[in-house]
């Protein structure tokens, strides 16, 4: 047992090692600066300042700090954007991963690699693509005008609309991966008994391939909302101006503004956002392996 641990130790501690110095240790850095004052032209300054925080969630003193309710309106707005944008790749994944796992082996690894594509191009290269597709005289405001369905080009970049096209299609692969492994493992069997039952499409789907897909479609969800609650690559290029998120305003604080604290303190409340989604998930995962126990 003693040489087993050992063993286990040795092969543990490399990526231990890694993880804490790549990981632990910039985020411990993080926190100590954003509990710290900012520097006049940048930097920090060695004292405890709390009203970072107090920007954001209201108990800034009003001399040095206001609380400006503009940040919490950013922070909403970055939930609301990657919520949809989990609702938008889920509802184009679903359908597409069982018509995927119905495909002979040879269709299917197919359009597996054709889902894993665009992985081989460069992400700044694809959003440049869409801001063409998207903007005045891009093709779709070209297609639009030539069919004589609208009359002046759409204002379709630097949109709420633009920037959850972008974010739509670049986080798809990383919900139809999830979604596709618990379709295919689902049991077809379980799908005739549910029919010789009496059992309608509907009530097979509420009652079997839901509850058995559940475990994809939380696991894609989670892969697919925390990178998207804290893009900026996707705003910055679609969105522009008009639609910040709150991985913008941290971006801003550190390279523009240079608060650098603030911005720490902005990246400290996105990433306990993050904790919060990993601990639901988590628990709602713990709560289906007790029940599936009991059943």
């Amino acid at each position: 047992m003693p040489g087993q641990y050992l063993r286990l130790l040795a092969l543990l501690s490399p990526a231990s090692v890694i993880i804490g110095v790549f990981f632990l240790a910039p985020l411990a850095i993080m926190a100590v600066y954003s509990l710290l004052e900012p520097g006049l032209y940048g930097g920090v300054e060695w004292t405890l300042y709390p009203d970072n925080f107090g920007r954001v969630l209201g108990w800034a003193d009003g001399s040095q700090e206001d609380f400006d309710p503009v940040y919490l309106a950013i922070i909403l707005r970055s939930f609301k954007l990657a919520a949809i944008t989990v609702l938008l790749t889920l509802a184009l994944c679903y359908p597409a991963a069982f018509w995927v796992a119905r495909q002979p082996p040879r269709m299917r690894n197919f359009c597996l690699f054709l889902i894993t594509l665009p992985f081989f191009t460069s992400l700044i290269v694809r959003l440049y693509a869409w801001v063409l597709i998207l903007r005045p005289s891009g093709f779709i405001n070209s297609a639009l005008q030539g069919l004589g369905l609208s009359d002046r080009p759409l204002d379709l970049i630097y949109s709420e609309t633009a920037v959850l096209i972008g974010m739509t299609y670049i986080f798809i692969p990383f919900m139809f991966m999830p979604l596709y492994a618990s379709v295919e493992k689902l049991d077809r069997r379980l799908l005739e008994a549910s029919a010789d039952l009496g059992a309608s499409r509907w009530q097979s789907f509420c009652r079997v391939i839901l509850p058995l897909t559940l475990p994809g479609i939380a696991a894609g969800s989670i892969i697919v909302f925390i990178p998207s609650l804290g893009n900026f690559i996707v705003p910055s290029l679609l969105g522009g101006a008009r639609v910040l998120m709150i991985g913008n305003l941290v971006e801003q604080q550190f390279l523009a503004a240079r608060n650098w604290p603030f911005g720490a303190a902005l990246a400290m409340l996105l990433m306990a956002a993050v904790l919060v989604c990993l601990m639901l998930y988590v628990f709602a995962l713990g709560r289906s392996e007790k029940r599936e126990v009991r059943a």
